[in-house]
């Protein structure tokens, strides 16, 4: 539970809970900033590889396919896997906590709210009892 993503102004932050927040403004540094995520994992497995920015996510996980591939390790490389999107930030943390949630959630995908969006509250449109 050391890292965890927080969606603010419309951008994942990664932050690293176990630093201490500022003195002066509260607020620990982030490690990241990114528009989307991407989750590089082990399909078989479930185990999460990597995660962070798309651009850099994409690139480690073809450069590892090559690499295996290279090696003889056909099987393997095809099972590295990566999702990346507006994902809920809820869904990415518990990707990073919880070992093989990653690969519930790949097969759940389709089904996923948009990351970015607040789920409608049950409002106005509200039946009467």
């Amino acid at each position: 539970m050391d890292l965890q993503y927080q969606l603010k102004a419309g951008s994942y932050y990664l932050y690293d809970m176990r630093e201490t927040p500022s003195a002066v403004t509260g607020e620990r540094r982030f490690k990241l900033k990114t528009d989307t995520v991407a989750i590089a994992f082990d399909l078989h497995t479930g185990e999460v590889h990597q995660h962070g920015s798309p651009t850099r996510i994409h690139s480690w996980a073809t450069m590892t396919r090559r690499r295996l591939r290279a090696a003889g390790a056909q099987e393997v490389a095809n099972d590295l896997v990566v999702i990346s999107g507006p994902l809920p930030v809820e869904e990415i943390n518990k990707c990073l906590w919880v070992r093989g949630y990653v690969r519930r959630m790949f097969q759940r995908l389709a089904t996923l709210p948009h990351g970015k969006f607040k789920r409608p509250a049950a409002g106005p449109f509200r039946k009467a009892a």
